[in-house]
């Protein structure tokens, strides 16, 4: 059975009142286990301030090129992340600094590559659309809309092929349903019923438009169960819906009932890059979709729990804080590729 959502208004930060089911996280226990969130909540921040620092280094020039912010949507990464193992692969996009980083990909790592240093995840050569660490299974943010999905499929394949009971995840935006590469990606998934789960970031906007406006049905859910494939909504700024969510999907894949499929209703606070003026989105909008910042959703269930949330997220703060310091002055310090290197791994050696 699939669970599809209902069409619903872009400009609403909630889903409308309907009789088909929206994943929604379940009311925490008394006896919730409080580190669990802790650590969801830790994760979260480390996104949330590792890219408020890209913003000052993007804003001094000492990062460069094209940088894609993940703010608003760290509840996507966080939670989807923590239903997988370190034997499953991830597919990114090119918004994917929050991906590598919930994937355990270290601060230090990542932003050496953003300042395009040897020491990043990438050799310096990806910069922020390319993160990748083959040692994590994280196979790279991709620069191409829709472009991982055919990757993703390959690596599902591959376990498949070998007896391996991995999950390849692949995450990717609204934008990809209007791209033949989601199409194909999903009917081969479905035919071959490969253990492969989709995880589409719907923000609303591909770059700079509205879903409405390039999709003639909105109901991205449903029109995936259209290929047989096991599809739902999830509030995407709910972390626990999201792990939830995820680890439904996992275990239904891992137990041979073929790709799944996870809308997750999100929102990106920021621009579409760096580069955007932004001019196309509603400022009200903007802000109703701020009153459901994941990282405050949480904060405010962790404090009606009656934990000590406070006290516990300044010494969480001060630590991600010196653990982003350490990474810019490691990234300021690490060297650059030299000249005469930069054609290894693009040309073969003479023979």
């Amino acid at each position: 059975m699939s669970l599809a959502r209902p069409s619903r208004d872009r400009k609403s930060p909630t889903p409308r009142k309907t009789n088909r089911k929206t994943v929604k996280a379940a009311k925490a226990e008394p006896g919730a286990d409080a580190q669990h969130l802790s650590d969801l909540l830790e994760a979260m921040l480390r996104i949330r301030r590792f890219e408020e620092r890209c913003v000052e280094l993007y804003s001094a020039a000492k990062i460069r090129g094209f940088v894609h912010l993940y703010i608003g949507e760290e509840a996507v990464a966080v939670g989807v992340n923590e239903a997988l193992t370190p034997e499953d692969a991830v597919v990114a996009t090119y918004r994917e600094h929050g991906h590598a980083l919930a994937r355990g990909i270290t601060a230090e790592a990542v932003m050496a590559e953003m300042y395009g240093r040897t020491t990043g995840c990438s050799g310096g050569r990806g910069g922020s659309m390319h993160l990748f660490d083959a040692s994590r299974r994280f196979y790279g943010g991709n620069a191409i809309v829709a472009g991982g999905l055919p990757l993703a499929a390959g690596l599902a394949l591959a376990d498949r092929m070998r007896g391996q009971n991995r999950v390849t995840c692949c995450f990717f935006g609204d934008g990809a349903f209007a791209e033949g590469e989601f199409h194909e990606t999903a009917n081969l998934a479905a035919l071959w019923n490969l253990p492969l789960l989709f995880v589409c970031e719907n923000n609303l906007y591909a770059m700079g438009t509205a879903l409405e406006r390039h999709q003639a049905q909105t109901d991205l859910a449903m029109r995936t169960a259209s290929y047989g494939i096991v599809a739902w909504s999830v509030d995407g700024m709910d972390v626990e819906a999201v792990e939830q969510a995820a680890r439904r999907a996992v275990e239904g894949i891992r137990t041979g009932t073929g790709p799944h499929f996870l809308e997750l209703r999100t929102y990106r606070f920021r621009a579409h890059s760096m580069y955007d003026p932004d001019r196309y989105r509603d400022k009200a909008e903007i802000e109703r979709w701020k009153s459901r910042d994941p990282i405050t959703l949480l904060l405010d269930r962790m404090r009606e729990s009656g934990a000590p949330v406070d006290k516990d997220v300044a010494r969480v703060e001060r630590r991600i804080t010196a653990e982003i310091d350490h990474a810019v002055e490691a990234a300021e310090q690490a060297p650059q590729e030299p000249v005469e290197t930069l054609l290894r791994h693009v040309t073969s050696t003479p023979a």
